[in-house]
């Protein structure tokens, strides 16, 4: 039987967790079927299985314009509050992929995250009217919204979008309404797509919404490679980075700290009560990583050290093998990376109990789970893994439940189950 060849479609292999999770999913299918392929609009790796839309100079002013093009709708509302102008994405420009080789000679195209000018609603519909198994990981809630990545409090998309709180708007008829509308003609046929969440809570998120009513929605993680994300020599590693010699080290990450999702004022107010709680401050400071533009470091109340934007996996590795504690006070998030990553690295996880976040930590058992919004219990949960649990069995729990959930064999497994059952 020939290898079945499966298409995978994102913005880009690289910069962002959507084609973290993306790029990870492709090397464990090709274990399994070798002619996997993934198709984005701009190619930042070098692995020869991702083939770019965007080549040459033409290309690049191509995905420009149409980055921009998408950004016009939002930018303009006059109303829209441009602190989250990147949450929420129109889908009114793109480009015609349908007539790629790599997408007529699929056996099944499997999209993930295409916004950012990549794909347009009228793009998607090209894609269905080929008639192909088509599969749909969602790495947020926009393929089920008006428009935004993330709903917050809001739960419109449960009805009809309108009234967006994102755009400050107080019409039935605005961006979010228009967006909705347009889902709901591409989504008229409910055999057309299969959904995949990675998290319990996004697949709940989606089947409250009345965009994806009726269709067939799959739970299935994220993979993760075990041997790059290991436990590595702490005092090693430390000396490597240039991290001093305190006692404790707590680490914090995110593609852009300053996101409003990433909830680091939690963190700050729960640092400063971790503070009083503990006898010596000395022996505690704070790692840093991802992009940062606004925040300063002088507003922690520990040692800092902050090490920037970091692309390279095994480096980001390093990074967790050196802490003895990784913090996330995330207050939206579907599957996070960094928690799985950290995990496999054997360093437990503080997190508030949110989004899919409870699929990755068990309460106490791997990590610590802490109530939503919660800095008093943020802190309660830092000061519990690095002075009173048991570390090295935290540790060893987070690992062994990253080898036994998110390893790529297991991920690859249910997805290539799920494309059988759509091609007989």
């Amino acid at each position: 039987m020939p290898a079945m060849k499966v298409t995978l479609i994102n913005t880009a292999d690289a910069g962002g967790g959507a084609p973290a999770a993306c790029m990870r999913l492709l090397r464990a299918l090709r274990k399994k079927t070798p002619e996997a392929r993934l198709l984005v609009q701009e190619k930042r790796t070098d692995n020869e299985a991702v083939v770019s839309i965007n080549n040459g100079l033409i290309g690049r002013l191509r995905k420009n314009l149409n980055f921009f093009a998408e950004r016009i709708p939002f930018m303009l509302f006059h109303e829209a509050d441009k602190t989250v102008r990147f949450a929420f994405s129109t889908a009114s420009t793109g480009t015609d992929i349908s007539k790629e080789q790599v997408i007529t000679q699929a056996d099944v195209l499997h999209l993930h995250w295409t916004n950012q000018g990549f794909l347009s609603i009228k793009d998607l519909k090209r894609l269905l009217r080929l008639n192909k198994p088509v599969v749909w990981t969602l790495h947020d809630m926009w393929t089920f919204t008006g428009g935004c990545h993330y709903a917050g409090d809001c739960n419109h998309f449960e009805h009809h979008c309108g009234h967006c709180w994102m755009l400050n708007s107080n019409q039935a008829k605005d961006l979010s309404s228009y967006g909705w509308k347009h889902k709901n003609r591409l989504y008229e046929r409910k055999d057309s797509i299969t959904f995949v969440t990675c998290s319990h809570w996004l697949a709940d998120m989606a089947r409250k919404s009345s965009l994806l009513s009726g269709f067939r929605i799959e739970t299935i993680p994220n993979p993760i490679d075990s041997t790059v994300f290991k436990p590595g020599d702490k005092a090693a590693l430390r000396s490597k980075w240039g991290i001093g010699n305190e006692k404790h080290i707590i680490l914090f990450g995110a593609a852009n700290i300053m996101d409003r999702r990433k909830g680091l004022t939690y963190l700050i107010e729960a640092l400063e009560l971790l503070k009083e709680q503990h006898v010596d401050a000395d022996d505690i400071a704070v790692v840093i990583f991802g992009k940062n533009k606004a925040f300063g470091t002088t507003m922690l109340p520990f040692k800092a050290y902050e090490l920037g934007i970091i692309s390279s996996e095994k480096d980001i590795a390093e990074i967790y093998g050196l802490a003895d504690v990784f913090v996330t006070p995330a207050i939206e998030d579907n599957l996070p990376n960094t928690v799985m990553e950290a995990m496999a690295c054997g360093v437990p996880v503080v997190a508030f109990n949110t989004g899919g976040i409870p699929d990755m930590i068990d309460h106490q058992q791997n990590g610590y789970l802490a109530k939503y919004k919660s800095a008093t219990d943020l802190a309660a949960g830092l000061n519990h893994v690095l002075t009173t649990a048991d570390r090295t069995q935290l540790a060893q729990a987070a690992r062994q439940k990253v080898l036994a959930t998110f390893n790529d064999e297991v991920v690859a497994s249910k997805y290539m189950a799920v494309y059988q059952s759509l091609l007989k």
